[in-house]
C-alpha cells in the first residue's frame, strides 16, 4: 500500500490533501505525473535510461527508473499516473539527508516570463545566484534518544550565508546538530567511496557531456551516522534528483550545473581539509 515518504526533505509532499510523492514496501518511489513539468521529467528518464552515451558509473548518480504505473493519487483527486522510480532511502534505518540545489540560475531557456521572474526572484534571495547552489532542505539523525532533527522552517536554510552554509555541511556529519565538531567528516565527505569523490567523479563527467543541461537539479547527500557512531562505513552516497527543467545540451557544456557542482566540491573540500 502506497503511503507519504518519511525522508523526504524538499520538495512537494503528499499528506494533508496535497498531491505529492508516495512509496511502498519494496524499494518504489512514485511521482506523480499532473502537469507539463511531469511530463518533461518523464521525457528525460525515457532518453536518460535508454542513452547509451552515458558510462555506468555515471548512471548509478541517478535513482533507477522503472516506468510509469496508474495510481490513486495521494490528495484524492482519483488515478493519476506516477513515475516508478528508485526510493533513494529504502533499506536506510535513520538516514541523513541533504538536498542541494545546484546552479547560479534554476530556470531553463524560452521559459515564460513570469516563470523567470519568480525563479530570479528565489535565486536572489538564497545562496543560489553568489554560491551557485542552496541548501532546499535536510534532515540530520542524532541518536536513538533524540531521533531525527528537522529545520522547523525548512525555507529557512535556503537565504544563509556562506559561512553558514559551510556550518550545516559541517553539522551534517557533526556528532550533534548544535556542536558542530565535522566528528564523521573523513568517514562521510572522505576517503575514495566518500561523497567528495563521487561529486568529483561527477565533475569530470560535466567537464565533458553536452547532451544536457540540468536546471533547477539536486544533489541529495546520504549516509548512515548510526553506522559511523559504531565506527562502522556509514555508506555515503550521492544521487541526482529533480529533472523537470532538464534540456537538451546541443553540443553545449552546461556551465550553470558545473560552476555549482564545482563550487559545493569546494565547500566540501575545505571542511575535510580542516577537520
Amino acid at each position: 500500500m502506497p503511503k507519504v515518504p518519511e525522508h523526504q526533505v524538499a520538495g512537494h509532499k503528499a499528506g494533508g490533501g496535497k498531491l505529492g510523492p508516495l512509496i511502498d514496501d519494496s524499494g518504489r518511489f512514485y511521482k506523480p505525473l499532473s502537469d507539463e513539468r511531469g511530463s518533461n521529467e518523464l521525457a528525460f528518464y525515457s532518453s536518460f535510461s535508454s542513452n547509451t552515451q552515458i558510462p555506468d558509473q555515471i548512471t548509478r548518480f541517478f535513482p533507477k527508473f522503472y516506468g510509469t504505473q496508474l495510481l490513486d493519487a495521494s490528495d484524492g483527486s482519483g488515478i493519476l499516473p506516477h513515475l516508478v522510480l528508485q526510493d533513494l532511502t529504502f533499506g536506510r534505518r535513520n538516514p541523513s539527508v541533504i538536498d542541494i540545489k545546484i546552479g547560479s540560475r534554476t530556470w531553463p531557456p524560452e521559459s515564460p516570463e513570469d516563470y523567470v521572474k519568480k525563479c530570479l526572484e528565489k535565486d536572489r534571495s538564497t545562496s543560489s545566484i553568489w554560491l551557485g547552489f542552496r541548501l532546499s532542505g535536510l534532515q540530520m539523525f542524532e541518536s536513538e534518544e533524540l531521533g531525527i532533527w528537522k529545520p522547523e522552517n525548512r525555507t529557512s536554510v535556503q537565504s544563509l550565508s556562506a559561512e553558514e552554509v559551510k556550518t550545516y555541511l559541517k553539522k551534517f556529519v557533526s556528532t550533534s546538530c548544535s556542536k558542530p565538531d565535522s566528528a564523521f567528516a573523513s568517514s562521510v565527505y572522505g576517503g575514495s567511496t566518500g561523497i567528495l569523490s563521487q561529486l568529483l567523479e561527477l565533475k569530470s563527467w560535466f567537464e565533458n557531456q553536452t547532451l544536457y543541461h540540468f536546471y533547477s537539479c539536486s544533489v541529495l547527500m546520504i549516509f548512515e551516522k548510526e553506522l559511523a557512531l559504531k565506527g562502522k562505513n556509514p555508506l555515503p552516497e550521492i544521487k541526482l534528483v529533480d529533472f523537470a527543467h532538464v534540456v537538451e545540451g546541443g553540443g553545449v557544456i552546461d556551465h550553470n550545473f558545473l560552476g555549482g557542482l564545482c563550487s559545493l566540491i569546494n565547500f566540501i573540500s575545505q571542511i575535510l581539509a580542516s577537520s
